[in-house]
């Protein structure tokens, strides 16, 4: 627990940023269900009547919980994984207090689950949105610069698709957040900003053998070069083991927030006066 609370100190958010810095993160919500049937793919568990008893209150619970995350780290941009429809991350943006635009895609995946961003709209504009497999890229203007972003949770496409994206725009700044441990980013000439938080253990989900890095950021060297780190709060934390308070554990509802810690970077802008 005291090693955890040291990962806690150091690596949260803290002060303000600079005018040339930015904030990204990147969270997968645990599957993000709404509680009624889909018509195209199979979600009956996370129905009143399914598996789950996913019910309008579990439901509820879930997005104030996510909302009260994602506005505690008071971040200008975050990538949410794990959200079944744009009414999800609708209701998620409305229950924040923060001022956040957001924007979905779905991605026809067999378990229903989308990526969605959530930013502020005064000053991040995105420009051009494709989806592919499991795949969501954002070309967005950040003031006057614009950044690429890849969001990806299948890591047997994630370099070729890193690959394509860096020859048909080689200078324009980019962004990879997902399920990406995998990839050999200093092959690809990308900085991995979680490899030092790897490297001492740390971790976004706890499993049986200890912390894993699940999830992860990288970016383009001309992006800074600032470490990443994982956000997490007391209250997101079982007392017992430390670990993240999921939803479920097997049937049983505990009605935490998910089994997922927040991965976050501090970026730089290059143009920004």
């Amino acid at each position: 627990m005291r090693r955890l609370l040291t990962l806690w100190i150091a690596l949260s958010i803290s002060g303000a940023l600079s005018a040339q810095e930015f904030g990204f993160g990147y969270l997968d919500v645990d599957r993000l269900y709404d509680t009624i049937p889909a018509l195209f793919y199979n979600d009956t568990d996370y129905t009143p009547t399914g598996r789950y008893g996913w019910d309008a209150e579990r439901y509820r619970r879930k997005i104030t919980q996510t909302a009260a995350l994602i506005d505690s780290m008071k971040l200008p941009i975050i990538a949410l994984y794990g959200v079944e429809n744009e009414q999800v991350i609708r209701d998620i943006s409305a229950a924040t207090q923060h001022d956040y635009l957001y924007l979905h895609r779905t991605l026809n995946a067999l378990d229903g689950m989308d990526f969605a961003l959530l930013y502020e709209g005064d000053w991040i504009f995105p420009e051009l949105v494709e989806t592919g497999r499991r795949t969501l890229y954002v070309e967005a203007t950040f003031d006057r610069d614009t950044v690429a972003i890849l969001l990806c949770t299948d890591e047997r496409l994630v370099e070729s698709n890193i690959e394509e994206i860096l020859a048909a725009r080689p200078n324009l700044p980019l962004i990879v957040a997902g399920r990406i441990s995998s990839v050999d980013f200093n092959r690809l000439g990308l900085i991995d900003r979680h490899a030092a938080a790897t490297h001492r253990g740390w971790g976004s989900r706890r499993r049986r053998g200890g912390w894993v890095m699940r999830d992860r950021i990288a970016t383009s060297p001309s992006l800074g070069h600032s470490e990443g780190g994982i956000y997490v709060r007391r209250w997101m934390l079982d007392e017992t083991n430390a670990s993240p308070i999921p939803t479920f554990i097997g049937r049983f509802y505990r009605g935490g927030a998910g089994s997922n810690l927040p991965v976050f970077c501090t970026l730089r802008l290059e143009n920004e006066e």
